[in-house]
């Protein structure tokens, strides 16, 4: 023990010169020692810290189920080629195991919706499935957003289940927050969204996607259409200027579009949202 005392005073008068990004896994249900609150206090001490909560985790973090450390890495972009994350050339295509992840999140929402996507062959065939979106990119997968945008979930599934192929969607940059905590079982919203490949909505990152042959996916009714009023059910809010049309042509991207139906009549929206101009 005066060993192990020894040790902690040594480390705890230097922890605070690490300048390196730090990241934190701590159990909430550690009952052998005080893990949520010495989490606290490290992250006070170290300036570049993230803090990952396990609320159902004990003491055997790392060897209990559910808990992927390769999969928080890449969630708060510490895996990288440089000293910076680039959301396009440092991305790395979800695994295996964070595909199962998605389809356990999503299996109550997949039970009561029973999603169906139909493509078009080049001979006008309307066929079930994804065989007709081109194989090869550049392409721009280009939609309307249904109410919430619930169908990202299986329409991205779809794609690395049947194509091999991340569908890397264009979102509002508030769905990026920068988080310096993050509370949940394993992964909250968010983390889906960087796991799945999912960049802020900026003309500079569409353009480096479709440069490296990638599957872009852009609803150009943004939030609005997503968050829609009552009694704005199938409105599209498209803007007038369809920049994205411009830079598909200028790297021969092919534009795919598409249609969502059914989100719409799922819900009943009861009230009226305010949206400024």
């Amino acid at each position: 023990m005066k060993l192990i005392k020894r040790a902690a005073q040594y480390a705890n008068c230097r922890i605070q010169s690490v300048t390196a990004e730090v990241l934190l896994l701590a159990s909430c249900d550690d009952n052998l020692l005080p893990s949520k609150s010495e989490a606290y206090r490290l992250q006070n001490k170290i300036p570049k810290s993230k803090i990952f909560f396990f609320e159902k985790h004990g003491h055997n973090l790392l060897l209990e189920h559910g808990v992927h450390v390769s999969s928080i890495i890449k969630c708060v972009g510490l895996y990288r080629h440089s000293r910076r994350y680039h959301r396009v050339f440092d991305y790395i295509p979800p695994s295996a195991t964070e595909l199962n992840e998605v389809d356990k999140a999503s299996s109550d929402l997949t039970f009561r919706t029973c999603p169906a996507m139909f493509s078009t062959l080049e001979d006008g065939t309307v066929v079930r499935g994804l065989a007709g979106v081109p194989e090869d990119g550049p392409v721009l997968l280009v939609g309307n957003h249904m109410l919430l945008g619930i169908e990202l979930i299986s329409l991205a599934a779809e794609f690395m289940r049947h194509k091999k192929a991340v569908v890397r969607g264009i979102a509002h940059p508030l769905l990026f927050p920068k988080k310096t905590k993050t509370w949940s079982e394993g992964h909250d919203f968010f983390d889906f969204l960087n796991l799945w490949g999912g960049v802020p909505m900026t003309y500079k990152y569409i353009y480096e996607l479709l440069a490296a042959g990638e599957l872009v996916l852009l609803y150009p009714g943004g939030y609005r259409e997503a968050i829609h009023c009552k009694g704005e059910e199938h409105r599209i809010f498209w803007p007038d200027q369809t920049e994205f049309v411009r830079m598909a042509a200028q790297l021969n991207a092919t534009i795919v579009p598409f249609g969502v139906v059914g989100e719409d009549d799922l819900l009943n929206v009861g009230h009226h949202l305010l949206f400024p101009d």
